[in-house]
């Protein structure tokens, strides 16, 4: 099994609303993850941190139901993915490629609600009605992830699983992005992310979980991480300086 019980901080609302247990994946041969344990609650944010190559992402995609695990197990319902990469069509406006993927979802029979009823809807929620006729290709980096996030809201989900989301956005976008994503929190969603930034994990998650090589090595709070560190002798600084000394300290 994991070891996300080594540090446990509550969940919020009324349990998970996505959960992990024991899951393992391996990509010829190598070990992606190693039985990790990882559950978020109804309106928690979730930060996912860890070196390049941890397992952050295939974690993500395994949550989301795109990849398959080799062992262990995943409960939760409505579950969306907003993947680091768009999958947009820049050339087309930004209506038309909310319309195409209301009526593949529609034609998928993952939703009752008519398209462009659906489009409206999303253009309104995400604040995106002035920029409906813009080329997808013009919008900044911020707006083209709403974009990305809306098509994952369209189904109306109980968690959205954010991969890198502020990756390429200056400091005003990713502040505008959070904004509107804590808002959908504040609605009852829950919300796990991967990041690089230590300092938006801080800033933005209840809780962080940390994995390294696969493993499942830390989940609570960001002053919880602190206090690990200092127990162990390590260094003052801010979360980051603290994150690495703690890396070492597991012997990764």
């Amino acid at each position: 099994m994991g070891r996300f019980n080594l540090v446990q901080t509550p969940l919020t609302g009324t349990g998970p609303a996505l959960a992990a247990r024991g899951v393992s994946k391996s990509f010829d041969g190598r070990k992606a993850l190693r039985g990790v344990d990882f559950e978020v609650g109804t309106g928690e944010v979730v930060a996912l941190i860890g070196p390049n190559g941890a397992g952050k992402t295939t974690l993500l995609s395994i949550l989301a139901g795109i990849a398959e695990p080799d062992s262990g197990e995943v409960t939760g319902n409505g579950v969306a993915w907003v993947p680091q990469q768009a999958a947009l069509y820049r050339r087309l406006g930004v209506r038309e490629n909310l319309l195409l993927f209301a009526r593949l979802q529609h034609d998928a029979g993952q939703t009752g609600e008519a398209p462009e009823q659906m489009v409206t809807r999303m253009l309104e929620l995400t604040g995106l009605g002035d920029r409906a006729g813009d080329q997808v290709g013009t919008l900044s980096g911020g707006n083209q992830q709403r974009v990305n996030i809306a098509i994952g809201l369209m189904a109306g989900p109980s968690v959205l699983l954010l991969d890198e989301p502020s990756v390429g956005l200056d400091p005003a976008q990713r502040e505008r992005l959070w904004g509107f994503v804590l808002g959908l929190v504040g609605e009852g969603t829950a919300v796990a992310f991967s990041t690089h930034d230590i300092q938006e994990a801080e800033r933005y998650a209840e809780r962080i979980v940390v994995v390294a090589e696969g493993e499942g090595i830390f989940s609570g709070t960001a002053d919880a991480l602190r206090q690990a560190v200092e127990v162990g002798g390590g260094p003052a600084g801010d979360l980051e300086t603290f994150f690495l000394a703690y890396l070492r300290g597991r012997g990764h």
